[in-house]
Protein backbone atom coordinates (compact mmCIF):
# COMPACT_ATOMS: atom_id res chain seq x y z
CA UNK A 1 0.00 0.00 0.00
CA UNK A 2 1.94 2.97 -1.30
CA UNK A 3 0.07 5.45 0.86
CA UNK A 4 1.22 3.79 4.10
CA UNK A 5 4.62 2.63 2.93
CA UNK A 6 6.29 5.15 5.19
CA UNK A 7 4.56 3.61 8.18
CA UNK A 8 5.63 0.03 7.77
CA UNK A 9 9.14 1.07 6.72
CA UNK A 10 9.42 3.08 9.91
CA UNK A 11 8.17 0.21 12.04
CA UNK A 12 10.49 -2.19 10.23
CA UNK A 13 13.48 -0.04 11.08
CA UNK A 14 12.33 0.06 14.69
CA UNK A 15 12.10 -3.72 14.75
CA UNK A 16 15.47 -4.25 13.07
CA UNK A 17 17.60 -1.49 14.48
CA UNK A 18 16.55 -1.31 18.12
CA UNK A 19 19.30 -2.39 20.53
CA UNK A 20 18.68 -5.98 21.50
CA UNK A 21 15.56 -8.00 20.67
CA UNK A 22 13.35 -9.33 23.46
CA UNK A 23 13.24 -12.99 24.36
CA UNK A 24 16.27 -13.96 22.26
CA UNK A 25 17.39 -17.57 22.55
CA UNK A 26 21.01 -18.67 22.38
CA UNK A 27 21.70 -15.09 23.35
CA UNK A 28 25.30 -14.60 22.26
CA UNK A 29 25.01 -16.35 18.89
CA UNK A 30 21.62 -14.81 18.07
CA UNK A 31 22.69 -11.34 19.15
CA UNK A 32 25.84 -11.45 17.04
CA UNK A 33 23.94 -12.80 14.05
CA UNK A 34 21.16 -10.23 14.40
CA UNK A 35 23.69 -7.39 14.62
CA UNK A 36 25.14 -8.46 11.27
CA UNK A 37 21.67 -8.66 9.74
CA UNK A 38 20.71 -5.24 11.08
CA UNK A 39 23.87 -3.70 9.68
CA UNK A 40 23.20 -5.18 6.23
CA UNK A 41 19.64 -3.88 6.36
CA UNK A 42 20.74 -0.36 7.34
CA UNK A 43 23.18 -0.44 4.41
CA UNK A 44 20.20 -1.47 2.21
CA UNK A 45 21.96 -4.66 1.17
CA UNK A 46 18.75 -6.62 1.41
CA UNK A 47 19.97 -9.78 -0.27
CA UNK A 48 22.82 -10.03 2.24
CA UNK A 49 20.46 -9.22 5.12
CA UNK A 50 18.13 -12.05 4.07
CA UNK A 51 21.02 -14.51 3.93
CA UNK A 52 22.23 -13.47 7.39
CA UNK A 53 18.79 -13.67 8.97
CA UNK A 54 18.26 -17.09 7.39
CA UNK A 55 21.49 -18.14 9.13
CA UNK A 56 20.08 -16.70 12.34
CA UNK A 57 16.97 -18.79 11.84
CA UNK A 58 19.12 -21.91 11.69
CA UNK A 59 20.38 -21.08 15.17
CA UNK A 60 16.80 -20.85 16.44
CA UNK A 61 13.99 -21.53 13.94
CA UNK A 62 11.36 -20.19 16.38
CA UNK A 63 12.92 -16.84 17.16
CA UNK A 64 10.19 -14.26 16.55
CA UNK A 65 12.63 -11.38 15.97
CA UNK A 66 14.38 -13.30 13.20
CA UNK A 67 11.08 -14.19 11.55
CA UNK A 68 9.84 -10.60 11.78
CA UNK A 69 13.10 -9.28 10.38
CA UNK A 70 12.82 -11.57 7.35
CA UNK A 71 9.17 -10.61 6.91
CA UNK A 72 10.03 -6.92 7.15
CA UNK A 73 12.77 -7.14 4.53
CA UNK A 74 10.48 -8.95 2.11
CA UNK A 75 7.81 -6.33 2.79
CA UNK A 76 10.29 -3.59 1.89
CA UNK A 77 11.00 -5.40 -1.39
CA UNK A 78 7.26 -5.76 -2.13
CA UNK A 79 7.60 -9.55 -1.95
CA UNK A 80 4.19 -9.99 -0.38
CA UNK A 81 4.05 -13.78 -0.47
CA UNK A 82 7.27 -14.30 1.49
CA UNK A 83 6.49 -11.39 3.81
CA UNK A 84 3.12 -12.94 4.63
CA UNK A 85 4.72 -16.35 5.18
CA UNK A 86 7.17 -15.05 7.75
CA UNK A 87 4.67 -12.78 9.52
CA UNK A 88 2.36 -15.76 9.94
CA UNK A 89 5.27 -17.91 11.08
CA UNK A 90 6.07 -15.30 13.71
CA UNK A 91 2.47 -15.36 14.96
CA UNK A 92 2.78 -19.11 15.60
CA UNK A 93 5.77 -18.71 17.94
CA UNK A 94 5.05 -15.38 19.65
CA UNK A 95 4.61 -15.59 23.42
CA UNK A 96 1.47 -13.97 24.82
CA UNK A 97 3.61 -11.18 26.27
CA UNK A 98 5.27 -10.29 22.94
CA UNK A 99 5.15 -6.58 22.05
CA UNK A 100 4.92 -7.43 18.35
CA UNK A 101 1.38 -8.77 18.06
CA UNK A 102 -0.08 -5.43 16.98
CA UNK A 103 2.77 -4.74 14.57
CA UNK A 104 2.48 -8.15 12.91
CA UNK A 105 -1.28 -7.94 12.35
CA UNK A 106 -0.82 -4.41 11.07
CA UNK A 107 1.65 -5.62 8.45
CA UNK A 108 -0.68 -8.43 7.44
CA UNK A 109 -3.32 -5.72 7.01
CA UNK A 110 -0.98 -3.85 4.69
CA UNK A 111 -0.39 -7.00 2.65
CA UNK A 112 -4.14 -7.58 2.27
CA UNK A 113 -4.64 -3.91 1.34
CA UNK A 114 -1.97 -4.13 -1.34
CA UNK A 115 -3.77 -7.16 -2.75
CA UNK A 116 -7.04 -5.21 -2.69
CA UNK A 117 -8.56 -7.68 -0.23
CA UNK A 118 -10.18 -4.91 1.76
CA UNK A 119 -12.35 -6.98 4.10
CA UNK A 120 -9.34 -9.03 5.09
CA UNK A 121 -7.26 -5.88 5.51
CA UNK A 122 -9.87 -4.34 7.79
CA UNK A 123 -9.99 -7.50 9.90
CA UNK A 124 -6.21 -7.47 10.31
CA UNK A 125 -6.12 -3.78 11.25
CA UNK A 126 -8.90 -4.31 13.80
CA UNK A 127 -7.00 -7.27 15.25
CA UNK A 128 -3.88 -5.12 15.49
CA UNK A 129 -5.78 -2.42 17.34
CA UNK A 130 -7.06 -4.95 19.87
CA UNK A 131 -3.45 -5.38 20.97
CA UNK A 132 -2.51 -1.72 20.63
CA UNK A 133 -5.26 0.89 20.10
CA UNK A 134 -2.54 3.46 19.37
CA UNK A 135 -1.00 1.64 16.40
CA UNK A 136 -0.86 4.51 13.92
CA UNK A 137 -0.27 2.32 10.88
CA UNK A 138 -3.39 0.30 11.64
CA UNK A 139 -5.45 3.40 12.37
CA UNK A 140 -4.45 4.96 9.07
CA UNK A 141 -4.86 1.70 7.16
CA UNK A 142 -8.28 1.19 8.70
CA UNK A 143 -9.23 4.73 7.66
CA UNK A 144 -8.13 4.11 4.08
CA UNK A 145 -10.21 0.94 3.84
CA UNK A 146 -13.29 2.62 5.32
CA UNK A 147 -12.87 5.60 3.03
CA UNK A 148 -12.58 3.32 0.01
CA UNK A 149 -15.80 1.59 1.10
CA UNK A 150 -17.56 4.95 1.30
CA UNK A 151 -17.83 5.21 5.10
CA UNK A 152 -16.17 8.61 5.19
CA UNK A 153 -17.25 9.65 8.70
CA UNK A 154 -15.85 6.48 10.31
CA UNK A 155 -12.72 6.85 8.21
CA UNK A 156 -12.33 10.36 9.64
CA UNK A 157 -12.66 8.96 13.17
CA UNK A 158 -9.83 6.56 12.46
CA UNK A 159 -7.62 9.34 11.05
CA UNK A 160 -8.43 11.52 14.06
CA UNK A 161 -7.27 8.75 16.39
CA UNK A 162 -4.06 8.42 14.40
CA UNK A 163 -3.48 12.19 14.56
CA UNK A 164 -4.07 12.18 18.31
CA UNK A 165 -1.24 9.65 18.68
CA UNK A 166 1.02 11.22 16.06
CA UNK A 167 -0.02 14.85 15.42
CA UNK A 168 2.42 15.33 12.54
CA UNK A 169 1.40 12.20 10.69
CA UNK A 170 1.28 13.40 7.09
CA UNK A 171 -1.20 10.85 5.76
CA UNK A 172 -3.72 11.12 8.58
CA UNK A 173 -3.58 14.91 8.53
CA UNK A 174 -4.12 15.21 4.78
CA UNK A 175 -6.87 12.61 4.69
CA UNK A 176 -8.63 14.47 7.52
CA UNK A 177 -8.43 17.71 5.57
CA UNK A 178 -9.86 16.01 2.49
CA UNK A 179 -12.82 14.67 4.50
CA UNK A 180 -13.73 17.87 6.35
CA UNK A 181 -17.19 18.30 4.75
CA UNK A 182 -18.08 14.82 6.05
CA UNK A 183 -17.25 15.22 9.73
CA UNK A 184 -16.94 18.87 10.72
CA UNK A 185 -19.76 20.14 12.92
CA UNK A 186 -21.94 23.07 11.86
CA UNK A 187 -20.02 25.36 14.20
CA UNK A 188 -16.70 24.18 12.76
CA UNK A 189 -17.89 24.71 9.18
CA UNK A 190 -19.14 28.17 10.09
CA UNK A 191 -15.74 28.99 11.59
CA UNK A 192 -14.02 27.63 8.48
CA UNK A 193 -16.15 29.95 6.31
CA UNK A 194 -15.33 32.92 8.54
CA UNK A 195 -11.63 32.11 8.22
CA UNK A 196 -12.10 32.25 4.45
CA UNK A 197 -14.04 35.57 4.65
CA UNK A 198 -16.98 33.77 3.07
CA UNK A 199 -19.58 34.75 5.70
CA UNK A 200 -20.03 37.62 8.08
CA UNK A 201 -18.17 37.36 11.42
CA UNK A 202 -21.53 37.90 13.14
CA UNK A 203 -23.12 34.74 11.65
CA UNK A 204 -24.40 32.43 14.39
CA UNK A 205 -26.03 29.50 12.59
CA UNK A 206 -24.98 27.62 9.48
CA UNK A 207 -27.46 27.57 6.60
CA UNK A 208 -27.70 24.82 4.00
CA UNK A 209 -26.54 27.26 1.34
CA UNK A 210 -23.44 28.05 3.41
CA UNK A 211 -22.77 24.34 3.93
CA UNK A 212 -22.83 23.82 0.17
CA UNK A 213 -20.56 26.83 -0.34
CA UNK A 214 -18.03 25.36 2.07
CA UNK A 215 -18.13 22.04 0.21
CA UNK A 216 -17.44 23.81 -3.10
CA UNK A 217 -14.58 25.93 -1.74
CA UNK A 218 -13.11 22.93 0.03
CA UNK A 219 -13.26 20.86 -3.15
CA UNK A 220 -11.52 23.66 -5.09
CA UNK A 221 -8.75 23.66 -2.48
CA UNK A 222 -8.38 19.89 -2.76
CA UNK A 223 -7.92 20.35 -6.48
CA UNK A 224 -4.93 22.57 -5.71
CA UNK A 225 -6.81 25.77 -6.43
CA UNK A 226 -4.37 27.71 -4.23
CA UNK A 227 -1.43 26.57 -6.36
CA UNK A 228 -3.42 27.42 -9.47
CA UNK A 229 -3.82 31.04 -8.37
CA UNK A 230 -0.22 31.20 -7.22
CA UNK A 231 1.05 30.00 -10.60
CA UNK A 232 -1.11 32.57 -12.38
CA UNK A 233 0.58 35.24 -10.25
CA UNK A 234 -2.62 37.12 -9.60
CA UNK A 235 -2.03 40.69 -8.39
CA UNK A 236 -4.31 40.50 -5.36
CA UNK A 237 -3.11 37.04 -4.26
CA UNK A 238 -3.09 38.05 -0.58
CA UNK A 239 -6.81 38.84 -0.80
CA UNK A 240 -7.61 35.53 -2.47
CA UNK A 241 -5.66 33.19 -0.23
CA UNK A 242 -5.51 33.16 3.56
CA UNK A 243 -3.01 31.22 5.68
CA UNK A 244 -3.90 29.82 9.08
CA UNK A 245 -1.44 28.50 11.70
CA UNK A 246 1.43 30.41 10.15
CA UNK A 247 4.97 29.42 11.10
CA UNK A 248 3.85 26.08 12.53
CA UNK A 249 3.84 22.51 11.31
CA UNK A 250 0.10 22.91 10.74
CA UNK A 251 0.32 25.90 8.39
CA UNK A 252 -2.39 25.75 5.73
CA UNK A 253 -3.33 27.94 2.76
CA UNK A 254 -7.05 28.30 2.01
CA UNK A 255 -9.13 30.12 -0.60
CA UNK A 256 -11.10 33.16 0.41
CA UNK A 257 -14.53 33.61 -1.15
CA UNK A 258 -12.97 36.17 -3.50
CA UNK A 259 -10.24 33.69 -4.40
CA UNK A 260 -12.74 30.92 -5.01
CA UNK A 261 -14.86 33.07 -7.33
CA UNK A 262 -11.80 34.22 -9.24
CA UNK A 263 -10.58 30.64 -9.49
CA UNK A 264 -13.89 29.46 -10.95
CA UNK A 265 -13.82 32.18 -13.61
CA UNK A 266 -10.17 31.56 -14.44
CA UNK A 267 -10.61 27.81 -14.78
CA UNK A 268 -13.70 28.36 -16.92
CA UNK A 269 -11.78 30.63 -19.28
CA UNK A 270 -8.89 28.18 -19.45
CA UNK A 271 -11.35 25.43 -20.31
CA UNK A 272 -12.84 27.54 -23.13
CA UNK A 273 -9.36 28.10 -24.53
CA UNK A 274 -8.53 24.41 -24.24
CA UNK A 275 -11.65 23.26 -26.09
CA UNK A 276 -11.05 25.86 -28.79
CA UNK A 277 -7.44 24.71 -29.14
CA UNK A 278 -8.63 21.20 -30.04
CA UNK A 279 -10.81 22.52 -32.83
CA UNK A 280 -14.20 23.16 -31.24
CA UNK A 281 -15.75 26.46 -32.46
CA UNK A 282 -16.49 28.98 -29.73
CA UNK A 283 -20.23 28.87 -30.43
CA UNK A 284 -20.15 25.12 -29.78
CA UNK A 285 -17.97 25.24 -26.66
CA UNK A 286 -20.78 26.50 -24.43
CA UNK A 287 -23.08 23.84 -25.87
CA UNK A 288 -20.78 20.95 -24.87
CA UNK A 289 -22.40 18.33 -22.66
CA UNK A 290 -21.16 15.62 -20.35
CA UNK A 291 -21.79 11.96 -21.17
CA UNK A 292 -25.24 12.13 -19.59
CA UNK A 293 -26.28 15.05 -21.81
CA UNK A 294 -25.97 17.86 -19.23
CA UNK A 295 -24.16 21.04 -20.28
CA UNK A 296 -20.69 21.37 -18.80
CA UNK A 297 -20.71 25.17 -18.60
CA UNK A 298 -22.99 27.21 -16.35
CA UNK A 299 -24.71 30.42 -17.40
CA UNK A 300 -21.84 32.27 -15.72
CA UNK A 301 -19.33 30.50 -18.02
CA UNK A 302 -17.90 28.47 -15.15
CA UNK A 303 -17.60 24.71 -15.19
CA UNK A 304 -19.99 22.26 -13.59
CA UNK A 305 -18.57 19.30 -11.67
CA UNK A 306 -18.76 17.02 -14.70
CA UNK A 307 -17.48 19.90 -16.81
CA UNK A 308 -14.35 20.18 -14.71
CA UNK A 309 -13.72 16.47 -15.19
CA UNK A 310 -14.23 16.81 -18.95
CA UNK A 311 -11.79 19.73 -19.00
CA UNK A 312 -9.13 17.82 -17.05
CA UNK A 313 -9.49 14.83 -19.37
CA UNK A 314 -9.31 17.11 -22.43
CA UNK A 315 -5.95 18.38 -21.14
CA UNK A 316 -4.78 14.76 -21.23
CA UNK A 317 -6.04 14.29 -24.77
CA UNK A 318 -9.08 12.24 -23.72
CA UNK A 319 -12.66 12.99 -24.74
CA UNK A 320 -15.21 12.98 -21.94
CA UNK A 321 -17.74 15.35 -23.47
CA UNK A 322 -20.38 15.39 -26.19
CA UNK A 323 -20.51 17.80 -29.11
CA UNK A 324 -23.83 19.64 -29.67
CA UNK A 325 -25.29 17.04 -32.06
CA UNK A 326 -23.55 14.01 -30.62
CA UNK A 327 -25.68 11.23 -29.15
CA UNK A 328 -25.61 10.31 -25.47
CA UNK A 329 -23.69 7.03 -25.13
CA UNK A 330 -25.13 4.11 -23.15
CA UNK A 331 -24.30 3.86 -19.46
CA UNK A 332 -21.92 1.23 -18.15
CA UNK A 333 -24.89 -0.88 -17.02
CA UNK A 334 -26.49 -0.69 -20.46
CA UNK A 335 -23.13 -1.40 -22.14
CA UNK A 336 -22.76 -4.50 -19.98
CA UNK A 337 -26.20 -5.74 -21.04
CA UNK A 338 -25.40 -5.02 -24.69
CA UNK A 339 -22.11 -6.90 -24.46
CA UNK A 340 -23.82 -9.87 -22.82
CA UNK A 341 -26.44 -9.89 -25.57
CA UNK A 342 -23.77 -9.81 -28.28
CA UNK A 343 -21.74 -12.56 -26.60
CA UNK A 344 -24.83 -14.78 -26.46
CA UNK A 345 -25.63 -14.09 -30.11
CA UNK A 346 -22.15 -15.12 -31.20
CA UNK A 347 -22.33 -18.29 -29.12
CA UNK A 348 -25.68 -19.07 -30.76
CA UNK A 349 -24.33 -18.89 -34.32
CA UNK A 350 -24.79 -15.25 -35.27
CA UNK A 351 -22.30 -13.15 -37.25
CA UNK A 352 -22.07 -9.38 -37.05
CA UNK A 353 -22.52 -7.43 -40.28
CA UNK A 354 -21.83 -3.83 -41.22
CA UNK A 355 -24.42 -1.09 -41.76
CA UNK A 356 -23.56 -1.17 -45.50
CA UNK A 357 -24.34 -4.90 -45.59
CA UNK A 358 -27.58 -4.22 -43.74
CA UNK A 359 -28.63 -1.67 -46.37
CA UNK A 360 -27.77 -4.14 -49.14
CA UNK A 361 -29.95 -6.83 -47.57
CA UNK A 362 -32.89 -4.43 -47.31
CA UNK A 363 -32.42 -3.25 -50.90
CA UNK A 364 -32.10 -6.72 -52.44
CA UNK A 365 -34.90 -8.41 -50.51
CA UNK A 366 -37.34 -5.47 -50.26
CA UNK A 367 -38.20 -6.96 -46.87
CA UNK A 368 -39.12 -4.87 -43.86
CA UNK A 369 -36.86 -5.08 -40.86
CA UNK A 370 -39.62 -6.85 -39.01
CA UNK A 371 -39.77 -9.56 -41.69
CA UNK A 372 -35.98 -9.83 -41.74
CA UNK A 373 -35.96 -10.27 -37.99
CA UNK A 374 -38.86 -12.73 -37.72
CA UNK A 375 -38.21 -14.83 -40.84
CA UNK A 376 -34.71 -14.34 -42.22
CA UNK A 377 -32.39 -14.59 -39.23
CA UNK A 378 -31.58 -10.93 -38.58
CA UNK A 379 -31.08 -9.53 -35.07
CA UNK A 380 -30.78 -5.79 -34.41
CA UNK A 381 -29.10 -4.70 -31.17
CA UNK A 382 -29.83 -1.02 -30.35
CA UNK A 383 -26.82 0.87 -29.00
CA UNK A 384 -28.20 4.42 -28.92
CA UNK A 385 -31.32 6.05 -30.34
CA UNK A 386 -29.63 6.41 -33.71
CA UNK A 387 -27.07 3.61 -33.69
CA UNK A 388 -27.51 -0.16 -33.84
CA UNK A 389 -25.41 -3.26 -34.48
CA UNK A 390 -26.62 -6.00 -36.82
CA UNK A 391 -26.25 -9.79 -36.65
CA UNK A 392 -27.31 -12.55 -39.05
CA UNK A 393 -27.80 -16.24 -38.27
CA UNK A 394 -25.31 -18.60 -39.92
CA UNK A 395 -25.61 -21.67 -37.72
CA UNK A 396 -26.27 -25.19 -39.03
CA UNK A 397 -30.02 -24.58 -39.04
CA UNK A 398 -29.49 -21.73 -41.52
CA UNK A 399 -28.24 -24.00 -44.29
CA UNK A 400 -30.65 -24.03 -47.22
CA UNK A 401 -33.36 -22.60 -44.95
CA UNK A 402 -35.24 -19.30 -44.91
CA UNK A 403 -33.72 -18.37 -41.55
CA UNK A 404 -30.37 -18.15 -43.33
CA UNK A 405 -31.68 -15.57 -45.79
CA UNK A 406 -30.03 -12.52 -44.25
CA UNK A 407 -26.73 -14.41 -44.05
CA UNK A 408 -27.08 -15.49 -47.70
CA UNK A 409 -27.38 -11.88 -48.88
CA UNK A 410 -24.53 -10.84 -46.59
CA UNK A 411 -22.24 -13.36 -48.28
CA UNK A 412 -23.55 -12.35 -51.69
CA UNK A 413 -22.56 -8.75 -50.90
CA UNK A 414 -19.13 -9.85 -49.71
CA UNK A 415 -18.55 -12.03 -52.76
CA UNK A 416 -18.98 -8.95 -54.92
CA UNK A 417 -16.12 -7.36 -53.02
CA UNK A 418 -14.05 -10.54 -52.97
CA UNK A 419 -14.81 -13.18 -55.67
CA UNK A 420 -13.01 -15.87 -53.63
CA UNK A 421 -15.80 -15.80 -51.05
CA UNK A 422 -18.32 -18.61 -51.56
CA UNK A 423 -22.00 -17.85 -51.22
CA UNK A 424 -23.85 -20.61 -49.28
CA UNK A 425 -26.41 -22.73 -51.08
CA UNK A 426 -30.03 -21.80 -50.41
CA UNK A 427 -32.50 -23.25 -52.94
CA UNK A 428 -35.52 -21.27 -51.78
CA UNK A 429 -33.76 -17.92 -52.12
CA UNK A 430 -31.89 -18.90 -55.29
CA UNK A 431 -35.12 -19.89 -57.05
CA UNK A 432 -36.57 -16.44 -56.36
CA UNK A 433 -33.43 -14.78 -57.67
CA UNK A 434 -33.49 -16.99 -60.79
CA UNK A 435 -36.85 -15.45 -61.72
CA UNK A 436 -35.63 -11.99 -60.71
CA UNK A 437 -38.07 -11.91 -57.82
CA UNK A 438 -37.36 -10.23 -54.54
CA UNK A 439 -38.18 -12.14 -51.39
CA UNK A 440 -40.70 -9.56 -50.29
CA UNK A 441 -43.41 -7.47 -51.85
CA UNK A 442 -44.10 -3.76 -51.50
CA UNK A 443 -45.48 -4.04 -47.99
CA UNK A 444 -42.23 -5.68 -46.82
CA UNK A 445 -43.76 -9.14 -46.26
CA UNK A 446 -42.59 -12.36 -47.85
CA UNK A 447 -43.92 -12.77 -51.39
CA UNK A 448 -44.76 -16.48 -51.01
CA UNK A 449 -46.68 -16.24 -47.72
Amino acid sequence: MHSIKHFFNGILVAVLVQTGFLYAQNAQDIDACMDKGRNAFVEQDYAKAVTIFEDCQKINPNNEEVLLSLAGIYMTQENLDDAEKYFNAALLVMPRTSPYWSYTYSMLGDIAYKRKKLNQALAMYDKSLEYNPANVNSLVGRGLVLEYDGDRSKAAESYQSASAVEPLNFIARNRLISLEPDYLTDDQILLALKQRYAVSPEEKELTEEQRNLFARIHQAEQRRGVDYLKNRRVKDYSEQVVTINKNTNFSRDMLTLSGYNNLEKSVGQDAVNTFQSIGIPLQDVFELRDLTGVKIFTKESTLTESGFLAYVEALKGRKLYLLPKEEIPPTSTVRKKINNTIDNLRKSGYTEISSAEMKYIESETKCSRRTLQTKLGLVIVPITKKKSRYFVFNGDAAKDALIGGAYYYTMLYRSQKNPRIQVPKNSKIESSRAWSYTLCVDNGQLAFE
